[in-house]
């Protein structure tokens, strides 16, 4: 199964780039489909296979990762998946 996530932005490293935090595993991924939303640290984005998809607020993030955690061996896979693999 392949979730998107909900991620905290921990650094934004330029335009396409940024390193996100989701349960305490940080991983680089891609902004640049977000260009224009302006993302900074902090900020919550939701992301798929290395993507970040769209701006979300942080209740709708802990929302949502309340729920994927819910689905137990699904999140714990889903969290395996989330920081063993790149983008580049």
């Amino acid at each position: 199964m392949c979730l998107g996530l909900p991620c905290e932005v921990a650094t934004v490293l330029d335009d396409d780039l940024a390193v996100v935090s989701v349960s305490g595993v940080e991983r680089e991924i891609s902004i640049g489909l977000l260009k224009d939303e302006g993302i900074k640290v902090g900020d919550w984005v939701l992301v798929h296979v290395g993507f970040a998809l769209s701006k979300i607020d942080a209740h709708e993030a802990s929302e949502t990762l309340e729920q994927i955690k819910k689905l137990g061996t699904l999140w714990d896979d889903e969290l395996d998946a989330f920081s063993s693999t790149e983008i580049r």
